[in-house]
């Protein structure tokens, strides 16, 4: 069903993007979403069937696909009450609506695929369709973020692209010319070190930009901050995950040969530094949609200390990455609602949230709890498993190092959102506030209910495809 799919998504898109009715762009819409989820249900019962060669549903895609085909249902929700509560230009309505349905289904698609050139095709396709996303408001500041988005993307796909070069000298001289997943895998260990090495370099260099990693995190920061509200619900979670396949593919390969333990120590650097570097912005960070961008970082950060952490922490990694999705677009969606009862995104201009929106207040401090991962969230779970993992690995002085620096985040964090909760807003006039509607707020309760659950209680179902997932990995 992947072409059926990609055909379809592509002629929703182009209706979208020529179409200026606003009732035909909301039927398409529906008609996506109808799409994306028959899409989802359909790979679901088809896992481990190749695909015209280039894709295959394996147990991490089916994962991240059923996550954003979830995510994408209040993702157009909210874009839709952030047009009823804004200008609405047919001209840009239209746009915003193409872009989004084009960053959707590359990510699924990227998901799903099976060639290592593909993945990066889909993944610069969402490059594009993100930075449509980001300039939405034409301003000089969405400007300035747009391109710094563009500029540093650039650099990292190309940097992939580079990898992928110096990986296919590696497979040609072995006799071959497959670049699928599948086939990697299992010529891994005849394969030559000297270029392995350097495809490893390059392609995790280049995706850190996606996933949101020393060195090239810089990219999602101004993005998630310019990007509506909706928008930046995706970047920061189901656009932060195809930079996890990319990197998590290639390690799949990498684990296979003696470059196990160098790679790691690559990733076990980048995941510590990335923490570190998203502690001291949290502090210092006044920006409420950049303070989520840098929390974002934290979590991609302890995603990848499993990984390299090995046992345990291979399953905690991808549970982390599913919850993180959930937490983590649920307080974008709720960044909406602030902004539009503040007009502000800055810390010094908000108050008092409970007292002009209780239900969003409520998700506020649920989405606080869970994004810091105290009990009953489900990434509290995924992060004990991955501090587990790091303590079985003796890797003692890391872990002490990391739940400093998690403490301080929380601190730095928790204070931030208590002067949002509780403490009156200077000299902020509330005579015309907008009260809003407590019904807008159950997608976001949704989320962290998912997150509750599948931390807890998770059907075993996902238990066996995240299992699944990592059964190529070493113990």
């Amino acid at each position: 069903m992947t072409i059926p799919y990609l055909i379809g998504a592509i002629a929703i898109a182009i209706s979208l993007f020529f179409n200026r009715n606003k009732k035909l762009n909301y039927i398409l819409v529906a008609i996506f979403l109808l799409l994306q989820w028959a899409f989802a249900i359909y790979e679901y019962n088809h896992q481990n069937i190749v695909e015209f060669d280039y894709f295959l549903p394996d147990a991490l895609g089916i994962l991240l696909l059923v996550t954003i085909s979830i995510i994408a249902v209040p993702a157009f929700y909210h874009s839709y009450v952030f047009f009823t509560k804004n200008e609405d230009n047919p001209r840009n309505r239209a746009m915003y609506y193409a872009s989004m349905v084009v960053l959707i289904f590359a990510l699924s698609l990227a998901y799903l695929s099976n060639h290592i050139a593909v993945t990066w095709i889909f993944v610069e396709m969402t490059t594009l369709s993100a930075s449509a996303l980001i300039y939405h408001r034409r301003n000089v500041r969405t400007l300035e973020g747009t391109w710094k988005y563009i500029f540093v993307c650039s650099i990292s796909i190309t940097f992939v692209f580079i990898g992928i070069l110096f990986l296919s000298i590696a497979v040609q001289e072995v006799g071959d010319n497959n670049l699928t997943f599948a086939s990697l895998l299992n010529s891994a260990s005849g394969l030559d070190i000297f270029w392995l090495r350097l495809a490893f370099i390059f392609i995790f260099t280049g995706y850190t930009a996606k996933i949101g990693l020393v060195p090239m995190y810089t990219a999602g920061i101004d993005a998630k901050d310019k990007a509506p509200s909706p928008a930046g619900a995706l970047l920061s979670s189901v656009l932060m995950n195809v930079g996890f396949v990319g990197i998590f593919r290639f390690y799949e390969i990498i684990a296979q040969t003696t470059l196990h333990s160098w790679a790691n120590n690559i990733i076990m650097i980048s995941a510590v530094l990335s923490i570190f570097i998203a502690t001291v912005y949290m502090i210092k960070v006044k920006n409420i949609k950049r303070m989520f961008a840098y929390s974002s970082i934290e979590h991609m950060g302890i995603v990848m200390l499993g990984i390299a952490a090995g046992g345990i922490g291979y399953y905690a990694a991808i549970l982390h990455i599913i919850l993180h999705s959930f937490v983590k677009s649920g307080l974008f969606f709720q960044m909406g609602q602030i902004y539009r009862t503040f007009n502000s995104k800055s810390i010094y201009d908000v108050g008092n949230y409970f007292k002009y929106n209780l239900t969003g207040a409520m998700v506020v401090l649920l989405g606080f709890i869970s994004a810091t991962a105290m009990p009953p969230s489900g990434l509290f779970v995924s992060e004990f498993l991955i501090f587990r993992s790091l303590f079985e690995a003796h890797y003692l002085f890391i872990l002490i190092f990391v739940l400093l620096l998690l403490t301080i985040i929380i601190w730095a964090f928790g204070k931030n959102i208590f002067k949002l909760l509780f403490t009156p807003a200077v000299g902020f006039k509330d005579e015309n506030i907008e009260k809003i509607k407590p019904y807008e707020s159950i997608s976001q309760f949704i989320l962290f209910g998912l997150v509750v659950y599948l931390g807890i209680n998770p059907p075993h179902q996902m238990v066996d495809l995240i299992n699944e997932a990592v059964k190529n990995l070493p113990l």
